[in-house]
């Protein structure tokens, strides 16, 4: 498997104005988009954005947990350089007959091997790996159902057709 050094970033919090960007959502996602090409730019991947815990001081003995929003980046590290014994007799030992996979005009006899595109598509797997922070899906479900109990409409307390009410 490929090594990978990975980068986290935060999240922007507010949009960039630019030309033709009008609201406040297309302002946003005009400041990810500008993060994303720039991390691009200098050969890193998106991989997912997460939001994390993060224990903070609050006050002198306090602390409290603020959630942030961060972009997780990575890229290919170079593969370390592999030392060959030196070849004994080359002419005796002729390379083995290759042809990219697919290939209609492969010679008969040759193995098959994959093409760029497949290779990588082969050594990646394509399940993100797991995060460090454990229990954090959990806390997002909690903290989402407390959120939707608080913002449904409170329910009458009396009986509609109880005619004991005052009118």
């Amino acid at each position: 498997m490929q090594p990978y050094e990975y980068k986290v970033v935060p999240a922007p919090h507010k949009g960039t104005k630019a030309k033709g960007v009008k609201t406040p959502e297309d302002r946003f996602a005009h400041s990810v988009e500008i993060t994303l090409n720039q991390m691009a730019a200098e050969g890193w991947e998106y991989q997912r954005a997460e939001l994390l815990p993060s224990d903070e001081r609050s006050g002198l003995t306090g602390s409290t947990t603020n959630w942030r929003n961060v972009l997780i980046f990575r890229r290919a590290l170079a593969p370390a350089p592999v030392q060959q014994a030196p070849a004994e007799d080359t002419a005796a030992t002729a390379p083995p007959l290759t042809a990219t996979a697919g290939d209609p005009e492969a010679p008969t006899g040759a193995t098959p091997v994959p093409g760029p595109g497949a290779a990588q598509m082969q050594g990646d797997d394509g399940v993100e790996e797991l995060s460090p922070v454990s229990g954090v899906t959990t806390a997002l479900k909690t903290r989402a159902s407390l959120s939707a109990t608080r913002d449904l409409p409170e329910k009458p307390t009396g009986d509609p057709e109880d005619d004991s009410g005052t009118r």
